[in-house]
């Protein structure tokens, strides 16, 4: 791995990076394992890619914990899922102290069990000191719940007479979602096959680079986190500009 982290330009590293991390069920299933064990997996990943983002020097860390669909999954996957997020938390909050992360949340956290509620703040709080790496945790998340909620905040102050209509633009919208306190994404990495977004931070993707891997997350390793940020600094990002005018920016 020493030698990947070598690679890395640390003049141009991605400022956040965000994760779907998929592929905990399948991997348990070819292993004929119970999808909990997947779970459990997982979880020894995160702290493994948390790790190497903060040595790497990446300044944010959104990984995809638990979805608003996720709901939809049969209750004891749920209430297990609910249990080892806490559980892995709580274990990890003195590293995360050791190691300057800071854990934060975004996502419907009302819809979440009160004991997970209540624990997982006394995690943030107790790293709420630190300024290092900040791990964002999207938990009961939906990026259209987000939008929509955004959109009905902004109504609100439009209807109290606080802003008017032609105050909102992009700047006001990004500052009324969960994510307002935090960079949108530069690079976007996605385990085990899949195409696609699945309603995770649709409108702080824009610009963001996509990476999609065939691993499964339980087998996603430094290396592979290294190898992402890799392929993201031999892409030239233009964010609309010509590549000449990208050059003489420099």
């Amino acid at each position: 791995m020493s030698s990947l982290i070598e690679q890395i330009d640390k003049q141009r590293l991605p400022r956040h990076v965000a994760v779907i991390m998929d592929g905990n069920g399948r991997w348990a299933k070819q292993r004929s394992l119970p999808r909990s064990q997947g779970h459990v997996e997982g979880v020894n990943t995160v702290r493994k890619i948390t790790e190497i983002a903060s040595e790497v020097g990446v300044g944010f860390l959104t990984l995809y914990t638990f979805s608003t669909e996720n709901w939809n999954r049969p209750k004891d996957e749920v209430d297990a899922l609910m249990n080892l997020i806490v559980v892995a938390i709580e274990r990890e909050t003195p590293d995360l102290i050791k190691n300057n992360v800071r854990l934060t949340m975004i996502g419907d956290i009302e819809r979440m069990p009160e004991f997970a509620r209540t624990r997982l703040q006394k995690c943030m709080d107790d790293t709420s000191h630190c300024c290092g790496l900040t791990l964002n945790l999207a938990l009961s998340y939906s990026s259209k719940w987000e939008i929509l909620e955004g959109v009905k905040s902004i109504a609100r102050r439009v209807k109290s007479g606080e802003i008017d209509i032609d105050d909102i633009d992009d700047n006001l919208f990004s500052n009324s979602l969960t994510t307002r306190d935090i960079p949108d994404p530069d690079l976007l990495i996605r385990t085990a096959g899949d195409l696609r977004i699945s309603n995770f931070l649709l409108w702080q993707i824009a610009y963001s680079e996509l990476y999609f891997t065939d691993i499964y997350w339980p087998d996603f390793s430094k290396d592979d986190f290294c190898r992402a940020i890799i392929d993201y600094q031999q892409r030239e990002r233009r964010f609309g500009k010509t590549s000449e005018q990208v050059e003489s920016e420099k």
